[in-house]
């Protein structure tokens, strides 16, 4: 066994399981042994394979990401950052995926880039919803993280037929083949020789898949004892479509179903009943939310783009709505995305105490493990997994360092992160990612880009360009 003692560092943010929160530690050492941590507090004085000094650091525990796409949409650097369609509610969703497919190779490249990324913003825990694609699980194991693996599958695509028409084209039995290619993904996921991968279920929305697809996803997941997840309230299009084939809002018949509880994850959960772009005369959205024990994975970056906003945090967490946090797209950092949740919260609610760092970082750790059925991770306490991510707050965007969080998330972000653990292994070493190459894998990925922007023509509905598509932000001269 091995034992690695971080030696008084300057602040720690420590798990108090008493009053249920984290808590700032001073001076004081943190000590694991292989993957566990051991000791938590002052004054150990055991003996130590390896010692950290831990003066001018700033330990947190390992974020958790419940989730991200990281294998695809970093190819829309670009592309998505101001491409809406107003005729969709400003969604540029539809109109990007019946046009823009990345190839393997770009998948392959953008998830190598995408997990270094991840790693470096101190996301130690990933929920990675993925159509599978050859060598991902191999490149997902190398990269160090904690992985669950979300194989996605649905019974339909989205299409479109001009701005305004959003149509599905169904086809029930590609939806059961991906739900039966997904059982064997789960298992290998579950059964790798690295111990840090596992599975869940992932269809893809609540809107591409058959309720017959839906049943059979749950009654396997909870057969198996694992997670669900899947998209549901992600666009005012969808709660339309689902009104009019139901005559209830997403979420409402995602409880009609059983499709809630505390084994699933609903990503984005912006278009509830009571939003302002909604117009519905319900309001039951956020309470059924509340009493199933529901995870809602808030991931605000890609809403603001369209000009929407959760509304609000304050709110959803007031009501007892369990609220976790992922990164969606790029960039793929949690800690700009909990600077977004942070900022977007307060214009929402109007109200600058509408949520606070600690309600964050509770979001970022301790909502995420409890998605997961995990009371190991996002938390420093003897006993929990040795994922850990050790901060600079000598960096010059950390300082003044009076309260490390707030300089953390608001100011420094990635910039201060100096190392990163997971199971007790170093994945990042001075702000590097220890097993990825992202320089490389960013090469590959632009190569891959430029096929993708080439085949634009023969797969969008209109014929378009690239360029027509989502035009650069200056002309070229």
């Amino acid at each position: 066994m091995t034992t690695t003692k971080i030696s008084n560092a300057d602040w720690v943010a420590a798990w108090d399981a008493d009053v249920g929160s984290h808590v700032y530690l001073r001076d004081v050492d943190v000590v694991f042994r292989d993957d566990r941590i051991v000791h938590v507090g002052a004054g150990f004085e055991g003996p130590a394979d390896t010692i950290i000094d831990g003066r001018g650091l700033f330990v947190l525990p390992g974020l958790i990401d419940v989730h991200s796409h990281p294998s695809t949409e970093t190819g829309a650097r670009g592309i998505r950052e101001e491409h809406g369609v107003p005729e969709q509610f400003m969604t540029g969703l539809f109109e990007r995926l019946q046009a823009f497919h990345l190839d393997g190779e770009g998948q392959l490249a953008g998830a190598e880039l995408s997990y270094a990324d991840l790693l470096c913003s101190g996301v130690t825990t990933l929920v990675d919803f993925t159509v599978p694609f050859d060598g991902w699980l191999d490149v997902l194991a190398r990269s160090g993280l904690r992985g669950y693996a979300a194989p996605g599958y649905a019974s339909a695509s989205w299409g479109m037929t001009a701005p305004q028409q959003l149509v599905y084209n169904w086809d029930e039995a590609a939806g059961r083949q991906g739900f039966e290619a997904a059982l064997g993904v789960i298992e290998t996921a579950a059964n790798h020789p690295s111990g840090r991968l596992d599975g869940m279920f992932a269809p893809g929305q609540i809107d591409t898949c058959t309720e017959k697809l839906l049943r059979d996803t749950l009654a396997e997941a909870r057969n198996q004892g694992r997670r669900i997840t899947t998209h549901a309230s992600q666009s005012v299009l969808e709660v339309r479509e689902i009104i009019q084939r139901h005559g209830i809002t997403p979420v409402q018949w995602a409880a009609e179903i059983g499709l809630v509880g505390p084994d699933v994850i609903l990503a984005h959960v912006i278009f509830i009943d009571s939003h302002s772009s909604i117009h519905w005369h319900t309001r039951r959205d956020r309470d059924l939310l509340a009493e199933t024990g529901t995870t809602v994975a808030h991931c605000p970056l890609p809403f603001a783009r369209y000009s929407e906003v959760l509304e609000n945090f304050g709110d959803y967490r007031g009501a007892g709505v369990r609220l976790a946090m992922g990164t969606d797209t790029f960039p793929h950092n949690m800690l700009e995305e909990m600077r977004f949740a942070g900022i977007l919260g307060r214009i929402a609610a109007k109200n600058v105490h509408a949520l606070s760092g600690a309600d964050l970082l509770h979001a970022a750790t301790i909502a995420g493990a409890e998605a997961l059925g995990r009371e190991d991770i996002g938390r420093i306490a003897v006993g929990a997994k040795a994922d850990l991510v050790l901060v600079d707050t000598t960096h010059p965007a950390m300082m003044p360092a009076r309260d490390p969080l707030r300089s953390l998330v608001y100011s420094a972000a990635e910039r201060a992160v100096r190392d990163v653990y997971v199971d007790g292994n170093q994945v990042v070493a001075d702000g590097r990612a220890v097993h990825l190459d992202p320089v490389t894998a960013a090469g590959r990925l632009a190569e891959a880009q430029v096929r993708m922007l080439e085949a634009v023509p023969g797969i969008d509905y209109a014929g378009r360009t690239a360029d027509q598509i989502a035009p650069l932000s200056l002309p070229v001269a």
